[in-house]
């Protein structure tokens, strides 16, 4: 098991997608998580009576969260092993959750890949996600940034519920140090 996702596992879900989970008014439905991981985020959906649909470029970390799930919920868990580049048509969703996940969009890509992600969104849908912005100290390498501007005019059409600039020293979740410059987002589609 790589490094990432040993020390991942069985971590919490994110904050942001427990923010978008208060705010649903509805009942569970179909929910799309976006680069699962070790599945912290798929599970606490799970938990919460949602369907999920568990996208990531790692066999591995797809196995790790199957492995983790209780059978009791597995029947609910599709997975999916696919870069976000691939233009394969996304599955329908009430919720996108997109934790850490769509800065390693290929740039040349990230406009498409956006473009399904709203098309597979259903109207009063959420999206709960990050960005990394133009100081993050990745931002140099070959990974897709948002200014607040862009995500302002990127997300035009949808009603911002939350858009919360962070910048701080910090750790990875491997324990190298880094300079974090990120926008958590929470969305509703219209």
């Amino acid at each position: 098991m790589d490094r990432f996702l040993e020390v991942t596992l069985g971590a919490p879900e994110h904050p942001s997608l427990r923010k978008a989970l208060n705010l649903w008014s509805g009942s569970p439905g179909r929910a799309l998580d976006l680069g699962c991981g070790a599945g912290r985020d798929s599970l606490a959906l799970l938990r919460a009576g949602w369907e999920v649909a568990a996208v990531d470029q790692s066999a591995d970390a797809l196995e790790v969260l199957r492995v983790q799930a209780d059978p009791s919920l597995s029947g609910r868990l599709t997975t999916r092993c696919q870069p976000f580049e691939n233009e394969t048509p996304l599955p329908i969703a009430d919720l996108v959750n997109a934790s850490f996940a769509l800065p390693f969009c290929k740039p040349h890509a990230f406009s498409d890949f956006w473009a399904r992600i709203a098309q597979c969104l259903r109207q009063d849908g959420l999206f709960a996600g990050h960005f990394f912005g133009p100081h993050d100290s990745w931002a140099a390498k070959d990974y897709t940034i948002h200014s607040r501007e862009q995500l302002l005019r990127q997300f035009d059409s949808w009603t911002l519920l939350e858009l919360n600039e962070l910048e701080f020293d910090g750790k990875t979740a491997v324990g190298h140090s880094k300079h974090w410059h990120l926008f958590e987002v929470i969305a509703r589609h219209h």
